[in-house]
């Protein structure tokens, strides 16, 4: 990986001590000597790392200006400001505002460089990091018997041949960010990029700017997340959350295909698949009026509903499996033997659904238990059941016996019952009964079956 480094300074002796500096440390430079050179170099192609001098010729704080535009961009890019007039706000600002380091003229060459060099490194793990994680999204299969998932597979067969837009509906951690993935894939697109907009995440003022790019009076361009996705896969992650006014502006895209850049006069032709996601309920969102219906029935094409974790017990078991293999695979250790029938693991609500009991498997594969107590304990620390704690405090002494074991029983086939998907057979055969005695103490209980 050739390392490039943005250097702006408006005095030409510093711009070309730093040059020399850090090419001979094995760089590539590129120089700008004013705000608006710096700008259009910035613009042009993200640097790997940027060296900013404070005040150019624009104002006080035009270094901090490009350093603010630097992380709207790409918030990962080590940034070091440079400065001959260094106050304590100065510097705090600077660091509020995502600078990797403040750094006083007449500065040190070595401690510099030093800094130079873990603005790289910080860099290249950041790189790493997110390289590793998307390869590693990418490759989850979508993991469950729940009659909810077999289902999702089919729709995802269906579908991913077709053109049709789709809306993934479900809680936030249930893996709606997957299905669109594994739609992506299996769709004639899959070479094409696959790229994701995130509607909750955004600043309000920058949708349009994020969405379909912008063309800079210096003839720049900033491209949107539309153009980016060209040939390919757009999805716009937690579409409830955006705005009335632009979601007409995405209405007319629709309408039309095609749309114009920010400050642009030219229309802008691309060929998208549109998939979007929400936590929410739409249909209420209309009837609240923050979501437009001409909208929704557009990208309505196609829906797809996954439940959330705890109204589908019988995929848990075997997420624990999958999970415990792919992480123990990943971090080069034993796999983990996590018990997949823990009351604490069944009682727990999930509210983090998915993404949360991966994570509690990722927090066991880092500390590294070397027995099934300690995991059992790491697992009662990191769930921390009140509901479970609470059942248990309802069949304590403050009740009769039998009411006691009433209640206990139902809860405990309840569990049984999800687990296994409502399978009586299963069912009968995991608690040590008689498939007519467990239909029987159903019935007493007062517990419905399902399929």
């Amino acid at each position: 990986m050739t390392v490039e480094i943005l250097i702006v300074d408006d005095n030409s002796d510093i711009r070309n001590i730093l040059n020399e500096l850090i090419i001979d440390a094995g760089y590539k430079t590129r120089i700008a000597a004013n705000y608006n050179q710096a700008l259009s170099e910035i613009d042009k192609k993200m640097p790997d790392v940027a060296i900013l001098d404070v005040k150019l010729d624009k104002g006080d704080n035009d270094g901090i200006e490009l350093l603010s535009h630097i992380k709207s961009k790409n918030k990962d890019v080590p940034v070091i400001i440079i400065t001959g007039h260094a106050n304590i706000e100065m510097a705090v600002n600077s660091l509020k505002h995502g600078a990797f380091e403040f750094v006083e003229k007449p500065f040190d060459q070595t401690r510099l460089l030093n800094f130079i060099s873990r603005a790289v490194e910080n860099l290249k793990l950041k790189t790493q990091n997110k390289e590793y994680e998307t390869k590693l999204f990418s490759s989850y299969e979508l993991i469950g018997d729940s009659k909810n998932i077999s289902n999702i597979r089919d729709q995802i067969n269906k579908i991913s041949i077709t053109e049709s837009r789709v809306l993934i509906n479900g809680p936030s951690g249930s893996g709606k960010e997957l299905i669109a993935r594994k739609i992506h894939k299996n769709s004639k697109r899959n070479n094409k990029p696959f790229v994701i907009l995130n509607g909750a995440l955004l600043d309000t003022n920058k949708y349009e700017l994020e969405l379909f790019g912008e063309e800079k009076e210096n003839g720049s361009i900033s491209y949107g997340a539309l153009e980016k996705a060209n040939q390919g896969t757009l999805l716009i992650d937690q579409v409830s959350e955006i705005p009335l006014d632009i979601q007409s502006k995405i209405l007319r895209v629709l309408t039309d295909q095609k749309f114009k850049r920010l400050n642009g006069n030219s229309d802008i032709n691309v060929d998208v698949r549109i998939i979007c996601s929400s936590s929410k309920d739409l249909k209420e969102e209309i009837k609240f009026g923050n979501f437009r219906e001409d909208l929704y029935h557009r990208l309505n094409v196609f829906e797809i509903s996954i439940k959330p974790l705890n109204e589908r017990l019988s995929d848990i078991p075997l997420l624990i499996t999958y999970f415990s293999k792919k992480i123990s695979e990943n971090y080069n250790i034993k796999k983990l033997e996590i018990d997949d029938n823990d009351s604490y693991i069944l009682n727990h609500n999930w509210q983090g659904n998915v993404r949360e009991l991966r994570n509690l498997i990722e927090r066991i594969a880092i500390l590294q238990p070397d027995s099934k107590d300690k995991i059992s304990n790491i697992v009662k620390e990191s769930l921390k059941n009140d509901n479970f704690d609470k059942k248990i405090e309802e069949n304590d002494l403050s009740v009769p016996l039998k009411e006691a074991r009433e209640k206990f029983e139902k809860e405990y086939l309840t569990i049984q019952l999800k687990k296994f998907n409502g399978n009586i057979s299963k069912t009968a055969n995991f608690v040590g009964m008689e498939r007519s005695a467990l239909h029987r103490k159903l019935k007493g209980l007062g517990i419905k079956e399902f399929n």
